[in-house]
């Protein structure tokens, strides 16, 4: 891709789809995007990081740093997207289901009361959620099987 592409985070819990203008896209192909970020809000926590979205996995990777660079954790979304031609942007939309994995190799399953919640209300159709535990399930088995350096790899050979 030649041209970087404009970026919209488009969320179910509250509904919002906001620009990413900030974001700074590093690589993009139609495998996947690489960006860098800084939190809208700072927290001592964490303040910026570094994320790659595989497209056509569903999934996004986030590394979460804190303002000396160490690493937080990785935080990964599951996603799916709309691509625009005319303005050559994608709409990321977070189906809410999320994966932390922590430095020490330790993963977390979080967001799946929002995800309940999203279904519940209608937010989230049977083919959304079908796609989100597809997803889902795949990161999972990459994790447990010891490859999730597969993925971190993307950003980190980037950065």
């Amino acid at each position: 891709m030649d041209n970087k592409p404009l970026l919209y985070r488009k969320r179910i819990i509250p509904e919002e789809c906001i620009p990413l203008k900030d974001d700074i896209v590093i690589y993009a192909s139609e495998r996947i995007i690489v960006t860098s970020w800084k939190t809208l809000h700072p927290k001592e926590e964490f303040d910026h990081g570094y994320s790659c979205y595989f497209l056509q996995e569903g999934y996004k990777v986030s590394r979460f740093l804190r303002s000396d660079n160490s690493l937080v954790y990785w935080y990964c979304d599951i996603i799916d997207f709309e691509y625009r031609s005319d303005d050559n942007s994608y709409i990321f939309r977070d189906l809410l289901a999320d994966v932390i994995v922590m430095p020490d190799g330790f993963v977390k399953v979080v967001d799946l009361d929002e995800f309940e919640q999203a279904l519940e209300a209608g937010s989230l159709t049977e083919p959304d959620v079908c796609r989100a535990l597809r997803c889902l399930s795949k990161l999972l088995n990459i994790i447990y099987d010891g490859h999730f350096e597969s993925l971190t790899r993307e950003i980190t050979m980037r950065v």
